[in-house]
């Protein structure tokens, strides 16, 4: 059976985005950031959650980024991607605006497509809360 870890940073989120991997009928483990495990177990894919931090902060939570992340995809919500931002030199600046509402996120499978379960929608309806950016230009 596919794994998903799910590093959390202290989101109201984490248990939603458990349970909607939990739709997807993939079994996921929630652990604290600070007790990432050293060793790879059997986890397909991880997940930082969000975090009412920001990379800015002097006290923001950091992962011990062990080395078998590199070897999984690693998907980065709301904190979490300012996390991955920050790690792979990536910069983090506060938004224009601060947005909150239902988004529309197109291409989903497209991302998934090297793994994705059967039936994973082509596109999806998300939570949008954002105050902060990581500009996208400097990844590609």
């Amino acid at each position: 059976m596919d794994q998903v870890l799910i590093l959390d940073f202290g989101s109201q989120y984490t248990q939603l985005i458990a349970r909607r991997v939990r739709e997807m009928e993939v079994y996921c483990e929630i652990l604290p950031y600070h007790r990432c495990p050293v060793e790879q177990g059997s986890w397909k894919a991880v997940i930082l959650s969000g975090s009412p931090s920001s990379t800015h902060d002097p006290e923001a939570p950091v992962v011990p980024w062990p080395t078998w992340f590199e070897g999984v995809p690693v998907l980065g919500i709301c904190y979490g991607m300012q996390e991955l931002a920050h790690v792979f030199g990536g910069s983090v600046a506060p938004g224009q605006k601060r947005e909150y509402g239902k988004a529309f996120v197109g291409g989903v499978a497209a991302v998934l497509a090297a793994g994705a379960p059967p039936g994973t929608p082509a596109s999806l309806d998300a939570l949008l809360q954002r105050a902060r950016t990581a500009p996208m230009r400097e990844y590609m």
